[in-house]
C-alpha cells in the first residue's frame, strides 16, 4: 500500500468518524453556516482534499524514502569504513609485530657482536702484552750481551794497559821484536 493510498485511506476513516460525532452533539441543524461544528468539518475535508490534490502524501513518502536511503548509505559507508579501520588496524598490529621482531633480533646480534668484539679485544690484548713481554725480553737480553761485552772490552782493555805496562817495564827492545815478530807469525798462520 503506498502513502498515497494510505492518505485516502486515512483521510476517509477521520471524515467519517469526525462527521459521525458532531451530528449527535449539535442541537440545531447539522449542515448549516451557523454550526460551528460542520464549519470545521468542512475545512478539514477542504484542507485532506488539498493535501491529496498537491500530493503531499506522496511527496512526503519520497522525502521518507530517499532520507531512508540516505540513511542507508551512510550506514554502508560508516559499515566500509570500519571494516577498512579494522583492517588497518590488524595491518598497524602485524606491522609492530614485526618490528618488535626485529628490534628483538637487532638486540641480540649487537649482545653476541658485543660479546665476540670483546672476546677479540681480550684476545689482541693478551697477544700484545706476551709481544711486548718478549720485546722487553729480547731489550733486556741484548743489553745484557752489550752490558757484558763493554765489561770484557773494558777488561781487556785494562789487562791490555796493565800488560802493556808490565812489558814495557820488562821488555826491552829485542825481546819487543821478536814478540811481535811471533805474534805476526800466528796471525798469519790462522788466516791461511
Amino acid at each position: 500500500m503506498t502513502f498515497r493510498n494510505q492518505g485516502l485511506a486515512m483521510a476517509a476513516t477521520l471524515g467519517l468518524t469526525l462527521s459521525a460525532l458532531p451530528a449527535q452533539a449539535a442541537t440545531g441543524p447539522f449542515i448549516s453556516l451557523g454550526n460551528t461544528d460542520f464549519v470545521v468539518l468542512i475545512a478539514f475535508i477542504v484542507f485532506i482534499a488539498a493535501l491529496l490534490y498537491f500530493k503531499v502524501p506522496s511527496m512526503l513518502g519520497g522525502m521518507l524514502d530517499k532520507r531512508a536511503d540516505g540513511i542507508r548509505a551512510e550506514l554502508d559507508e560508516a559499515r566500509a569504513l570500519r571494516e577498512d579501520a579494522q583492517s588497518l588496524l590488524a595491518s598497524y598490529e602485524r606491522k609492530q609485530k614485526e618490528v618488535q621482531e626485529q628490534a628483538d633480533r637487532i638486540v641480540r646480534t649487537a649482545k653476541s657482536e658485543a660479546s665476540a668484539a670483546a672476546e677479540q679485544a681480550k684476545a689482541d690484548l693478551e697477544s700484545s702484552i706476551t709481544r711486548r713481554i718478549a720485546a722487553a725480553e729480547e731489550q733486556i737480553a741484548s743489553a745484557e750481551a752489550t752490558a757484558v761485552r763493554a765489561v770484557r772490552d773494558r777488561a781487556a782493555t785494562v789487562a791490555v794497559a796493565a800488560a802493556r805496562e808490565v812489558i814495557a817495564q820488562q821488555m826491552n827492545a829485542n825481546e819487543g821484536n821478536k814478540l811481535i815478530d811471533d805474534a805476526i807469525g800466528q796471525v798469519q798462520a790462522k788466516l791461511h
